[in-house]
């Protein structure tokens, strides 16, 4: 089903398959064949640089939305913005309800209208579509490159390399910088066969996800997807895998193109953006992903991660088993303050589960959703504790399936038909009872991401499938079901999808570039500018205030989704919820650091002049600081970092970080991304390490640093580390931020 590589690979024609130690005469270098790559490509064509060891990125586009563009434009403004200087979207799917914060939402919906007006953006009103369905249908082009402020900025299916980033990396494009990275190894996704009818884009994702994600294959990588099985996919199902291979770890996707990509273009009217793309003669990957499309079965990944994955067929296989190890595993992650039941959930043999969600840019396309309607086609979902909702991913989508009576058939199901919206994604939206189960054709299944709250003793849990098993079982009443098992072969129908854009031209608004500087901007009483926040001083003193001894630690954990997203706008506000789902306890300590209010300080300082003379306040930064064993997998939040730093963060210590966005994110609000050696922590937490030195260790580019723990009148030696940082990385720390770096 999926085989990968343990070396290089050459890609001789776009068929033949060598690896590194079987090609005897290439005719080409590996290193002169890595230009050959789709990726190398539109990489150099992006480039500002000379080297294209070192980029020195300028992107096309950027996208952002309702959670992330206030915070993204505050800080831009505060560093001299005039005016958007490429095309800027500010998509409201997020906080679309208006329902948690009340006027909180519309205000900043608001503010984004009016800073479309003023810096020459465009607006996409709520429930319009979700961010990345709108780029898809509106943005991309080939060979041209798109960051956005989401995590799940992919759109390589349709030939654009899009990166999903925290905003500090917008604020740099926005201010004519750029996006600076070490050229990516780039991995082929090597695809042969064709899909079994009932078999979807999400069991495709899932397969790769749970493949590469444990063993960092496509880590901070480049996927490029190649082989003649890319033509057996339609657009919508290319879309669909690619859109999850943010799960992978991977930077970015890239797609070779064809006449089906061609079609969609020409759909949309827009042939023009449309451009063929495929590897040269010889192309040499770093590393290949072999997939047989045929072999595919339909698939689920179980809590908490969407690494989790088994076959459909697997889990019912061995229910019990499966069940109590994810469990078991839960205790990990969830602690004592909840237990986690799934066993109960076996009723004669089979699994219930109590809802399915289809929903967002991975489900809410048209062929995803046409599907659902075609499974359950003259079926309903019963009357008992299972529901079903499905959210098409934009009103264009919505329009034609009213148009072509699939929406008609699945309200006739029971099933609930709702607008665009990401709320089912990240928490705000059809949160199910205390311990259900839910199963949703989502991005993520990370723990209280569907909004359980574990400090009100609440916990439920989401398992990712594809559309067409959600349908399946939702046929069967809530009994857990794979398509494949469910459908006939002439169940699946094609039909035609006609984009009618009159919605976004009626809705949207589309300055064509154009800025109104006389534009007032609308500000409400919850939209806060940051707090100042001081350069690095000559030493630090840190209070460990959270250690997280779980192997991954996502960005939900650091801060949650769902309820706080009404507090994006506000800094102060929103670090409140820092880690409140993880330790409850985090706040309050990391703000007696903060105020000023340990008086055992003073001792500590005292222990350390016996070492290091003249060491005080006026010279060594006093903060707090987490050690998790991977933090940073998930969303590209920048306020997984940023709430820290406001919260008097100064570092992170890991053993490694999960992600290139949460290291950048750490980096771009002034935070020490330091690393530690695997093993026993010379530290426990509300330990203190003092870090002599630090601001000089920066400047003189070490690459390990010494520190010490300081406890009960001694001071013990260890060693931090810190991956090499770039010019400007390392004067955004010792300014102490991005806002500060841009202010001087």
């Amino acid at each position: 089903m999926i085989k990968l590589y343990d070396e290089g690979v050459f890609l001789v024609d776009q068929t033949d398959i060598k690896t590194a130690s079987e090609m005897s005469d290439p005719g080409v270098s590996a290193e002169e064949a890595k230009k050959n790559t789709i990726a190398y490509g539109i990489l150099k064509e992006h480039n500002t640089s000379d080297d294209m060891e070192k980029l020195r990125i300028r992107f096309d586009k950027l996208t952002s939305h309702d959670i992330t563009y206030v915070g993204i434009i505050q800080t831009a403004r505060a560093s001299g913005l005039e005016k958007f200087p490429m095309p800027y979207v500010l998509t409201n799917c997020h906080n679309s309800l208006c329902a948690v914060g009340g006027t909180i939402n519309e205000d900043d919906h608001m503010f984004g209208l009016t800073c479309a007006k003023k810096y020459g953006g465009i607006y996409v009103p709520p429930h319009q579509a979700v961010i990345h369905q709108f780029a898809r249908e509106m943005l991309a082009c080939g060979k041209k490159m798109i960051l956005g402020s989401d995590s799940h900025t992919r759109y390589g299916a349709l030939g654009t390399m899009a990166m999903g980033e925290g905003g500090p990396e917008l604020v740099k494009q926005l201010l004519g910088r750029t996006y600076d990275i070490p050229r990516p190894e780039v991995v082929a996704v090597y695809m042969k066969g064709s899909p079994k009818p009932g078999v979807g884009p999400q069991d495709v994702a899932l397969a790769i996800i749970g493949a590469v994600f444990e063993c960092g294959y496509v880590k901070n990588k480049v996927m490029e997807f190649v082989g003649p099985g890319v033509s057996s996919l339609s657009a919508d199902f290319r879309i669909g895998v690619d859109v999850m291979t943010t799960e992978t770890a991977c930077l970015s996707s890239i797609w070779r193109t064809d006449d089906e990509i061609r079609q969609f273009y020409e759909i949309h009217g827009r042939s023009e953006d449309f451009v063929q793309l495929d590897p040269g003669k010889v192309a040499y990957y770093d590393g290949m992903i072999e997939v047989d499309l045929s072999e595919i079965e339909p698939m689920i990944a179980m809590p908490f991660h969407p690494s989790n994955t088994y076959t459909i067929r697997e889990l019912n296989a061995n229910l019990e088993g499966i069940l109590r190890d994810v469990e078991e595993k839960a205790k990990i992650s969830l602690g004592e303050d909840v237990s986690l039941k799934l066993t109960d959930k076996i009723r004669d043999n089979r699994l219930y589960v109590e809802q399915g969600i289809v929903a967002g840019c991975a489900g809410g396309g048209f062929e995803n959703i046409c599907a659902v309607s075609d499974i359950l086609d003259g079926k309903d979902i019963g009357s008992d504790e299972f529901t079903l909702s499905v959210y098409p991913a934009s009103m264009p989508v919505y329009m034609e399936l009213i148009r072509n009576g699939c929406a008609a058939k699945l309200l006739q199901t029971g099933t609930v038909l709702k607008t665009a919206f990401c709320g089912p994604c990240f928490g705000a939206g059809d949160t199910p009872a205390n311990n259900a189960f839910s199963i949703r054709h989502s991005t993520r299944n990370f723990p209280n991401r569907e909004g359980s709250k574990l400090q009100s003793g609440q916990i439920s849990s989401v398992a990712l499938m594809d559309a067409r098993s959600i349908a399946a079982t939702a046929a069967n009443k809530g009994y857990l079901t794979s398509a494949t098992d469910q459908i006939e072969a002439d169940t699946l129908k094609k039909y035609k999808y006609s984009f009618d854009s009159t919605i976004y031209a009626n809705r949207v608004f589309d300055s064509k570039g154009i800025a109104d500087s006389e534009q007032q901007i609308h500000f409400g009483p919850n939209i806060k500018d940051w707090p100042s926040m001081k350069a690095l001083s000559r030493n630090l003193l840190l209070r460990v205030v959270s250690v997280i001894h779980d192997p991954v630690t996502t960005t939900d954990e650091l801060i949650p989704s769902g309820e706080t997203s009404s507090y994006r706008s506000n800094p102060l506000g929103l670090a409140e919820f820092a880690l409140s789902r993880k330790d409850p306890k985090y706040v309050e300590r990391a703000k007696e650091v903060r105020d000023g209010k340990l008086p055992e300080i003073k001792d500590i300082i005292q222990t350390i002049n016996e070492k290091f003379p003249g060491t005080d306040t006026t010279n060594t930064g006093i903060g707090s600081t987490i050690f998790a064993v991977k933090p940073g997998d998930g969303s590209a939040r920048e306020q997984a970092a940023s709430c820290q730093k406001v919260l008097g963060g100064w570092a992170n210590i890991a053993n490694e970080y999960a992600t290139k966005r949460y290291r950048s994110n750490l980096i771009n609000w002034g935070m020490l991304p330091f690393l530690i050696d695997e093993g026993d922590l010379p530290f426990d937490n509300l330990d203190y390490i003092f870090i002599p030195e630090i601001r000089r260790a920066i400047e003189d580019k070490l690459s390990d640093i010494d520190a010490y723990v300081v406890k009960d009148g001694k001071m013990t030696k260890f060693t931090l580390h810190i991956a090499a940082l770039t010019d400007d990385e390392r004067s955004i720390i010792l300014k102490g931020c991005l806002i500060n770096y841009y202010a001087s």
